[in-house]
């Protein structure tokens, strides 16, 4: 069997809190909260929920909304040793994520290369943001995802590689199900439970480092 592929998510996982909820909280109207309520009960799809509330955000306030994150979001411990880590185990590693390349890249800058990224794309131009979804759902998905990571999996994954899916919340879920092992935390391990997936607990990125180790001595 070929080395296995990372898919790790990126709000909530790879950075502490969700930086779309940080960012509504600080920037948008208070309807914002109807539209998340709405995305996680599953009434609306997270395309159309993410796309209404930042819809609610002018365009002019996008360096603010950068330097907000900059200043306030914070990387999970170890996620560095566990870029590190992949690297040295060659590893494939790719971020994918239903946030937003416009504080997407710069919060991974000097982490992860730009070509390992997936995610969204917004669109300035106008008087309020507009956000574009390069990475919809294929033939396969109708959940109308946005980023849509079962179908990237699809694309990035060859049939005899063991998938590892790495998340937090309801956007991890149906990546989750396609994988063979799932390092889950908050929302997506209690899903995990449920549904019997094969996952692991963590709490940072050491813990999925000795996860990774493990696997890797059991399959010798």
């Amino acid at each position: 069997m070929s080395k296995p592929v990372i898919i790790c998510d990126f709000d909530g996982t790879i950075t502490n809190n969700d930086n779309i909820i940080a960012l509504m909280k600080r920037f948008a109207p208070s309807e914002w909260n109807t539209l998340k309520d709405d995305v996680l009960s599953q009434r609306i799809s997270v395309r159309e929920g993410v796309g209404r509330m930042f819809e609610l955000i002018p365009s002019k306030l996008k360096a603010d909304m950068i330097q907000h994150l900059l200043f306030t979001a914070q990387i999970r411990d170890g996620f560095s040793d566990f870029v590190q880590f992949a690297k040295d185990h060659e590893i494939p590693l790719y971020i994918v994520s239903g946030g937003i390349d416009f504080f997407v890249y710069p919060l991974l800058n000097g982490l992860v290369e730009y070509d390992r990224v997936y995610c969204n794309e917004s669109d300035f131009s106008g008087e309020f943001v507009q956000i574009l979804w390069p990475n919809s759902c294929d033939d396969r998905c109708t959940n109308d995802c946005g980023c849509c990571k079962p179908s990237i999996i699809r694309k990035l994954a060859s049939s005899d590689q063991e998938v590892i899916v790495i998340g937090d919340s309801v956007t991890d879920l149906e990546a989750a199900k396609l994988a063979d092992f799932v390092f889950a935390r908050d929302y997506l391990l209690e899903k995990c439970e449920t549904l019997q997936l094969r996952h692991q607990a963590f709490s940072t990125f050491y813990d999925v480092i000795e996860g990774l180790k493990k696997r890797q001595e059991a399959a010798v």
